[in-house]
């Protein structure tokens, strides 16, 4: 095999993804050969050369698997947890010898739909703020008015922070309503704090829609394979952004 950038074996490993190799490289992190590789730029061999990660042997380049689990409430959105809190991981580790890791993150209380893989360069171009829309269902507390709910559209800054302007759509009225949000941005517990924002806490939220993909039949805690058309078509969306 030819000789590729280092970053992109490790990428392509599913050790993480190109960027965050790139920092591991430039942090000493990676040898090939019993060198210490911190050169941005340097390639390698990966069936020639032995690459060590933290000192461990790379494995050679494994099959990707791109799985989509229905994230129970209470479930961490991370492969452990220092506190022995359930993750995602959990629900697929059994029946999958890859090693997979959640793409972005569903807070600890929230449920819905979450992608896991090992292909370290689709979790990088899944998770670039503003690339691929995501949709959800929330229930509120008490009825917010029509002008909060027009200004959460229109964006708007929270703790000094730009919240970007988001799709608003009533699902249910009632005492305490059922809105869609549709997302283009991924700040930390953006749906929560918005609502918070505007005197109306979040009592339910769960993720529906990651993009074209969505699955209903899929219960808390179920998971399934994407078909090969779906990583593809995931894939044509990133060359067209």
């Amino acid at each position: 095999m030819m000789q590729v950038r280092l970053q992109k074996v490790l990428a392509h490993a599913g050790v993480t993804s190109r960027r965050k190799a790139e920092e591991m490289i430039q942090q000493g992190r990676v040898t090939v050969n019993g060198h210490v590789i911190t050169a941005l730029g340097s390639k390698a061999d990966p069936e020639e050369d032995t690459i060590k990660v933290d000192g461990k042997k790379l494995r050679s380049a494994q099959r990707h698997v791109y799985l989509l689990l229905n994230k129970p409430k209470n479930v961490m959105s991370t492969s452990s947890d220092p506190e022995g809190r359930p993750t995602v991981v959990d629900y697929v580790s059994n029946e999958i010898k890859e090693r997979v890791y959640p793409v972005g993150r569903l807070d600890f209380g929230s449920e819905g739909l979450i992608i896991l893989t090992n292909d370290g360069e689709f979790t990088k171009s899944m998770t670039q703020a503003g690339v691929i829309p995501k949709v959800y269902q929330v229930k509120v507390s008490g009825q917010p008015a029509e002008r909060d709910i027009v200004r959460l559209r229109r964006g708007t800054y929270v703790e000094n922070e730009r919240l970007g302007p988001c799709e608003i759509k009533l699902l249910k009225g009632g005492e305490n309503p059922w809105y869609e949000v549709t997302l283009h941005q991924g700040r930390n517990q953006q749906i929560r704090r918005m609502f918070q924002f505007i005197g109306h806490p979040v009592e339910k939220l769960r993720r529906v829609r990651i993009g074209f993909l969505a699955d209903d039949k899929l219960h808390p805690g179920q998971w399934r394979a994407l078909s090969e058309h779906e990583v593809s078509q995931f894939k044509r969306e990133f060359k067209r952004l």
